[in-house]
């Protein structure tokens, strides 16, 4: 795999990220987020234990304890977000909140620069454009109200950004599969102490049918077993920065299935001239870094 098929595969990665909103859409309130989060995270990782059982194994066998620390680790932080995420999200509609969520794209890059790992022009250019494609989509709807929910994904892209730089490390390191199942285990376990402790009722709460039954093994297999898994694989020949820029892209599929899908599926996105400006300027910033230079073509000839 050379970096343009890296990147193309996280542009996959992403797409299949996008339809959370759809998924989501199908569950309903009632159900607790965090159980949501427990039983998918806890699914796929056995998905992925029973395809690769041997495999994983070997893993094992190789370096348990390293792996193990790994994982435990890269889970925490993603649990870590992902909360983060889910009650910042509460202070915006689904255009903004997906925006707002692509600030990691500004923010990793400069927590590289502070660790004083080389970050390429392209890729500040690339960071700039998301920047001011965010900017521009906020800055007619912004108010007071939503500073507290600014405030809790400004963290959480910040430990976001720190979760895709260790994992870009990882990635070089250990398998893919055995990797993505140690980190869906972790958050699955995590987010269930997390569900006991703000829900007593627990997985009794869940209003249990064919519909949410469905819902949660599509995200089981398609968003925890496959995506993450591949983006894992994708790591490997790409780096933190170029990853999250092609991440921000998740704003344009998003906000895309809010505007075409029915409301009888998810809430409509309303298409206004700020939020269309926005998304063009993600798309630039997201072509100015997939597309390879020569030098990197030349480099891997």
């Amino acid at each position: 795999m050379n970096s343009l098929q890296a990147n193309i595969c996280l542009l996959f990665v992403t797409l299949c990220w996008s339809t959370e909103v759809i998924i989501f859409a199908c569950i309903p309130s009632t159900v607790p987020p965090f159980a949501t989060t427990c039983i998918t995270s806890l699914a796929g990782a056995a998905l992925l234990v029973l395809s690769f059982y041997k495999r994983i194994v070997k893993e094992l066998k190789r370096d348990k304890s390293k792996i193990i620390r790994h994982g435990a680790l890269l889970g925490i932080l993603n649990c870590t977000y992902n909360v983060l995420y889910l009650y910042g999200l509460k202070f915006f509609d689904v255009s903004s909140g997906a925006f707002t969520l692509s600030m990691t794209a500004v923010v990793l890059p400069v927590i590289l620069l502070t660790v004083r790992q080389k970050v390429s022009v392209r890729t500040w250019i690339s960071a700039l454009m998301v920047f001011l494609g965010i900017i521009i989509a906020l800055g007619s709807t912004a108010n007071v109200g939503q500073v507290q929910g600014a405030v809790m994904i400004g963290i959480g892209c910040i430990v976001r950004a720190v979760y895709i730089i260790i994992l870009n490390r990882y990635a070089s390191e250990e398998d893919p599969v055995a990797i993505s199942a140690f980190i869906s285990g972790i958050v699955g376990i995590l987010s269930a102490v997390l569900l006991f402790v703000t829900e007593p009722g627990g997985f009794a709460s869940i209003p249990w049918n064919k519909q949410i039954i469905a819902s949660l093994a599509i995200y089981s297999y398609f968003i925890v077993g496959f995506a993450q898994t591949l983006n894992i694989f994708a790591q490997k020949k790409s780096t933190p920065a170029n990853a999250t820029i092609i991440y921000s892209s998740e704003i344009i599929f998003s906000i895309i299935w809010g505007a075409v899908l029915p409301a009888s599926i998810i809430d409509k996105t309303a298409l206004s001239p700020w939020i269309i400006l926005g998304m063009i300027m993600v798309v630039l910033g997201n072509i100015i870094e997939i597309i390879p230079s020569r030098k990197a073509a030349y480099d891997e000839a």
